[in-house]
């Protein structure tokens, strides 16, 4: 069963799947077969859009960022492969194979008893998030139990994370009832969420960084094709600074200005084309609540491919502009052993929490950023040696002149390490403070779901222009 699921991962990519389980709940939800179809196939034309557009745009801006990364003069041992490498090693692990099964079963289970009101089988592929973690506890215990309730755990605490998340992204990125899943992307939502207060305080609401007022405020050169142009211009120059007296540099740098501008503009109208498959299961959805709890309405969402907010303006300009500051992190963060490289690219997926919950104000998402994925590194630093052993053992040769390998984007990830250092542990102590902890929050959020979800509108209602003389 665990080779037949993850050969269908293998072969049936989200295009595929996503339709597949859309089609299914727009039936069940009784939407006439007609819309049902159609809803399903905009899902798979919008995601396979989007992959299109990312796995176009990877190949001009990587060498860029690796280019960057060397005129550092970076010499760390521990080198960062990418999530692409991680998803590899986390799918041929014996833990890995056991949560494609278990976690699926579960996931549904929870959304069908209402534990949460996110749908996380619409993205199992990400499920290889968990999956690692647990078979780094898997190398060092020799328990297979315990490596399970580390998945099983740390996807609680992901579920919990995207449903307290899910109505800030969805209404930001204009996704009708849909919110993303991926623990790795989401994780700095907590950091974001504890912490916009002070940055209020500190006035951070009022500064006016965001595309609206961009454009408003510069003109044509504020327009996300423009500033595209230019942000990728810079990332060019900076990836090519020792080399800026050769034509051959000068094609790379305005090549990357243009792909910048590219998925900028071409974006937006691949969004179009998605958000048309979630209409028909919102309207069917909300009706059926109705009928069946007497006029009371489950809100709930459907957990989406990451991809999906990857070129939003904010998204991408913010994501972009991280890559030299964390390059800089990196080089200056004393203890730090991690190069930056392959997953630089990710970090317009890691920030869409911080994007939603600040309603764009890339001010806020930019010192986020760099304070949570700085201290990233050093949990990246931590499980390197261990991550290392479990690719060796799978194949994954290590890079000219590493001496470890780690993923920047899966395994930098602070809240998540220090669950997975209680299951490292194995004592029964930090293991059930991390178990209580988690019903307890869970507790918390259920009873005040939807004073949380105002309070959330309204701090990031204080970072739109119009609200932020009165904020």
């Amino acid at each position: 069963m665990l080779d037949t699921l993850q050969s269908i991962f293998s072969a049936f990519g989200a295009p595929i799947l996503v339709p597949i389980i859309i089609i299914i709940i727009a039936m069940l939800l009784k939407v006439p077969a007609k819309k049902a179809l159609m809803a399903g196939l905009y899902a798979g034309i919008g995601l396979q859009g989007f992959m299109l557009v990312i796995n176009s745009f990877t190949p001009i801006i990587a060498p860029v960022i690796q280019n960057m990364v060397e005129n550092t003069g970076l010499n760390l041992p521990a080198f960062d492969v990418g999530w692409q490498a991680t998803s590899i090693v986390a799918f041929s692990t014996q833990p890995g194979m056991l949560f494609l099964a278990v976690g699926l079963i579960m996931q549904t289970i929870l959304f069908l008893v209402k534990w949460t009101d996110v749908f996380q089988p619409s993205d199992l592929w990400n499920n290889y998030s968990y999956a690692i973690w647990g078979s780094m506890v898997y190398v060092v215990t020799d328990n297979i139990l315990l490596a399970l309730g580390c998945m099983i755990l740390l996807n609680l605490y992901s579920l919990l994370n995207a449903e307290l998340m899910a109505r800030r992204w969805s209404t930001y990125y204009g996704y009708p009832n849909t919110t993303i899943i991926a623990m790795h992307n989401i994780e700095s939502t907590i950091f974001g969420i504890v912490i916009d207060p002070l940055l209020n305080k500190l006035g951070f609401n009022k500064i006016k960084i965001n595309p609206d007022t961009l454009q408003k405020r510069l003109g044509v050169f504020g327009e996300p094709i423009t500033l595209g142009f230019f942000l990728g211009m810079f990332i060019g120059l900076i990836g090519h600074i020792g080399s800026l007296g050769s034509v051959d540099s000068w094609g790379t740098i305005l090549i990357t200005g243009i792909a910048t501008s590219a998925v900028m503009a071409i974006f937006p109208k691949v969004a179009g084309i998605f958000s048309n498959a979630f209409t028909p299961i919102t309207d069917a959805a909300r009706k059926s609540t109705m009928k069946r709890e007497k006029g009371s309405n489950r809100e709930w969402y459907l957990g989406i491919n990451d991809a999906v907010g990857f070129g939003e303006p904010a998204t991408l300009t913010s994501g972009l502009l991280l890559i030299p500051i964390i390059v800089a992190m990196a080089l200056i963060l004393p203890g730090n052993e991690v190069i930056p490289v392959v997953d630089l690219i990710a970090i317009p997926f890691m920030v869409q929490g911080l994007v939603s919950i600040t309603n764009g104000n890339m001010a806020k998402v930019i010192f986020n950023g760099t304070i949570w994925f700085s201290l990233g590194l050093y949990m990246c630093t931590y499980t390197a040696p261990l991550f290392t052993e479990i690719a060796m053992d799978v194949g994954i040769a290590l890079p000219a002149g590493a001496l470890l390998i780690t993923s920047f984007n899966i395994l930098g990830k602070p809240l998540m390490g220090l669950i997975f250092l209680a299951f490292l542990s194995q004592s029964v102590l930090w293991i059930s403070v991390a178990v209580v902890a988690y019903f307890i929050l869970w507790f918390l959020f259920k009873k005040n779901k939807i004073a949380i979800y105002d309070y959330l509108d309204r701090q990031a209602a204080k970072n739109n222009p119009e609200n932020t003389e009165a904020a």
